[in-house]
């Protein structure tokens, strides 16, 4: 049984763990000071476009019962640009670690940037709040910019709870779950987790969705994609419990079950209760019923969390690498 520092560099543990180390730190630097990379380069566009022009051939444009065809040629697709996306990482990841150490934790920091976005979202969602300060029309609008839900009806206090579950929910998405896959699999399994949240945010609707049937086209991306979130989402939760001073584990439980979703209503119910306000969605579901409804100060306080949570990732990564460092040697040995 080989462990992923064996993958990475075969006989050095230790070697690899000085690079690995920083990558973790490098990525959330360099998303914070320099946000989203252009994008013509960005390699979660070009994921975004690969699964497009797949569904525009396999994606039936009317409702069909039992589509197996369409299920299947989906799931192919799935599965050959997970394998594409994998290679093309550890390719990448194999000539970076060809360096020194400070350059190919640079290199790593670089590669692994695109597939988290942490400052994006912050910002986003701080923009909703300002927009609704100025009009209920702009805030909707700039909610719109962050959730598929149809915006058009929402209230003020709605539009809030939905940007503060959008934070919740995306902190998982877009920062827990990639950085849980890089200290299991390295850049390949960053890249497989941003393939596997793209293509379900493309594909996995339940129904009509952009002129296209989703309902077994997009099945198999909508599983893979809760099977690589679950414990990512779990941890998410934990880790605002945590900073939050702690919560009850019966409660957080008890809330997150109440969301269709089996993943993301752990963070959003861990961020309901942190903050001690109420979050739902409309005719779906409602969190911490009994609670206040969130107010301004409340998007900004969730904001604070969610980087403070950004910030114990880089320790925990730290001591993470290094379990399984030891663990690998000792397998070895």
């Amino acid at each position: 049984m080989l462990g992923l520092i064996d993958l990475l560099l075969p006989g050095m543990h230790w070697d690899a763990l000085r690079v690995l180390i920083w990558v973790p730190f490098v990525a959330l630097a360099l998303d914070w000071w320099r946000g989203e990379p252009p994008v013509a380069v960005h390699p979660v566009v070009w994921m975004g476009k690969a699964l497009h022009w797949c569904g525009e051939r396999w994606a039936p444009l009317a409702p069909v019962p039992r589509d197996f065809r369409a299920f299947w040629c989906m799931a192919l697709a799935w599965c050959v640009l997970a394998g594409v996306v994998m290679a093309a990482a550890w390719g990448l990841q194999w000539l970076a670690l060809r360096f020194h150490d400070v350059i190919a934790a640079a290199l790593l920091g670089v590669l692994l940037k695109p597939m988290l976005s942490w400052r994006m979202l912050h910002d986003e969602v701080l923009a909703v709040e300002a927009a609704l300060a100025r009009s209920l029309p702009e805030g909707r609008a700039q909610l719109a910019r962050l959730v598929s839900r149809d915006v058009s009806e929402l209230t003020a206090e709605q539009v809030r709870e939905s940007a503060i579950e959008s934070l919740a929910e995306n902190l998982n998405d877009s920062v827990v779950a990639p950085l849980f896959w890089f200290v299991l699999l390295g850049l390949p399994g960053a890249a497989l987790y941003r393939l596997a949240n793209t293509a379900d945010a493309m594909w996995g609707y339940p129904g009509m969705h952009g002129g296209r049937y989703w309902q077994w086209a997009g099945k198999w991306a909508a599983r893979a994609d809760d099977v690589l979130s679950w414990l990512p989402a779990r941890i998410t939760a934990l880790l605002l419990a945590v900073l939050a001073r702690g919560l009850s584990p019966a409660a957080l439980a008890r809330q997150a079950r109440r969301t269709p979703s089996p993943n993301s209503g752990w963070p959003m119910a861990a961020m309901a209760l942190a903050l001690g306000v109420r979050l739902g969605k409309p005719g779906v579901y409602v969190l911490n019923a009994s609670a206040r409804d969130p107010g301004p100060l409340d998007t900004r306080r969730a904001a604070k969390l969610g980087s403070l949570v950004a910030l114990s990732l880089i320790p925990l990564a730290v001591g993470a690498h290094l379990l399984i460092t030891i663990v690998s040697a000792w397998v070895v040995a």
